[in-house]
């Protein structure tokens, strides 16, 4: 009996490997056809259904909400854009006013320097004078 199994087992060996190797052909061959479909059906479902069901979740939730947010949240938001341009005026009002203060002293300042500059250059052309007569005195 034993040695009838491995004659048998002997005679069986080609046939299996043969089918082995017909089975990973069909097997990739199976792959390379399913491949591209399985991707042309997730594009499909990505672009065509996933909004319709988003949208249908969304229009539910919106159906059993007791109470909307987003009513409650257009409303503060209002008021903070509001408040913000209130404050953005108040600052733009007190820029300018400071900018005319300033405006305002940077002229009498510049008054105050050129009148300067003129007192210096007149105590200059006395000083040169007084030096070119007690040059000349001696």
């Amino acid at each position: 009996m034993k040695t009838q199994a491995i004659r048998k087992a002997e005679q069986v060996r080609p046939m299996a490997s043969t089918a082995r190797e017909v089975a990973a052909h069909r097997i990739e061959d199976a792959r390379v056809w399913a491949a591209p479909k399985l991707d042309r059906a997730a594009h499909s479902v990505e672009e065509q259904i996933a909004p319709k069901v988003s949208a249908f979740l969304v229009q539910a939730a919106e159906k059993i909400d007791p109470a909307p947010s987003v009513k409650r949240r257009g409303r503060w938001s209002t008021v903070a854009l509001l408040a913000g341009f209130a404050a953005c005026a108040v600052g733009i009002v007190l820029y300018r006013n400071n900018a005319r203060q300033w405006a305002d002293s940077m002229k009498d300042t510049a008054a105050d320097a050129s009148r300067w500059s003129g007192d210096r250059v007149e105590e200059a052309s006395e000083a040169g004078r007084t030096d070119e007569t007690s040059r000349r005195m001696y």
